[in-house]
């Protein structure tokens, strides 16, 4: 059994596809008055190969980051009562280390010309509750006490975020993500773990 490919686009994943359909959509028509159908029309699938991918035309923007994010999460909850600053880092940094320019960092560079701004505050608040919420939980089983694990979970996960925008928004790929990131870790320094 063979596949023919659609002429003037090379193979791809289908998530690929959907995703570099779905930005280009953002780009011309913007984020609001693209739909799920013209997404899946100008990749060449179903809609049903959509939802196998993605639950929602925001989480074309997010796939790939959300499951760095998880990662985190795993990496932080088996630090257990060994959490500390330098642990707490070193479970974070994975998430940025080669983080290619894909559709989240095109999204935050173009964020007005897709028209993806409120989407974009909305969702990144999202990943920073996940975040805050994960490295307060590892700065209490060491100990912490509740306020300043919260306050601590908010920075990291702040300079975690704000570093991928940042980063995004020079040019993904024009500078080093991992040195944004340990610029910001050096601003949360102020608040010493212990």
């Amino acid at each position: 059994m063979t596949t023919a490919s659609r002429a003037g686009r090379p193979r791809a994943s289908s998530r690929e596809t959907l995703a570099e359909a779905a930005c280009e959509l953002f780009l011309e028509q913007g984020y609001e008055a693209t739909s799920i159908v013209d997404i899946t029309r100008r990749a060449g699938v179903s809609r049903s190969s959509f939802f196998n991918y993605f639950s929602s035309k925001s989480d074309v923007l997010w796939s790939g980051f959300d499951a760095r994010v998880d990662a985190a999460l795993v990496a932080l909850a088996r630090l257990g009562t060994d959490a500390d600053g330098a642990a707490v880092r070193d479970a974070l940094r994975p998430m940025l280390h080669d983080l290619a320019p894909d559709p989240l960092a095109l999204a935050l560079r173009h964020a007005s010309a897709m028209g993806v701004e409120a989407e974009l505050m909305r969702d990144t608040g999202l990943r920073h509750a996940r975040l805050a919420s994960a490295i307060a939980a590892a700065a209490r089983s060491a100990g912490i006490e509740v306020i300043r694990a919260d306050i601590l979970g908010s920075a990291f996960a702040t300079a975690v975020l704000s570093s991928v925008r940042v980063w995004a928004e020079r040019g993904a790929g024009q500078a080093s993500l991992e040195a944004q990131f340990e610029d910001a870790m050096r601003s949360v320094h102020d608040l010493p773990w212990g």
